[in-house]
């Protein structure tokens, strides 16, 4: 009879790194959205987006990625954009975060 214990771990392992694949191509999509869309109006895009999605394991979530850091990121792109480059800004919060 075969040892079916393998399938079991894989399946462990599997639920780790289905979320940082999905993450991956989630991240790629909205970029590809972005440059996109600086290209039709040729502006530069600065985004600002708060999302609450988790990562989790079997269900259960083990991590929020909300970074305060951001608001350091739109000033950093604002600075190395020209002066002659319009601005387009898209801000998307859940709101409740001051």
């Amino acid at each position: 009879m075969f040892d079916l214990s393998w399938l079991f771990w894989l399946f462990i392992l599997a639920q780790f790194f289905i979320p940082l694949y999905q993450k991956q191509m989630l991240e790629l999509r909205r970029n590809r959205a972005f440059h996109g869309f600086e290209q039709r109006r040729k502006t530069r895009l600065i985004t600002m987006i708060h999302r609450q999605e988790t990562m989790s394991f079997l269900g259960f979530p083990i991590a929020r990625y909300i970074d305060i850091e951001d608001s350091e990121q739109v000033l950093r792109a604002v600075r190395l954009t020209p002066p002659d480059m319009p601005i387009d800004f898209l801000l998307h919060t859940p709101g409740g975060l001051v």
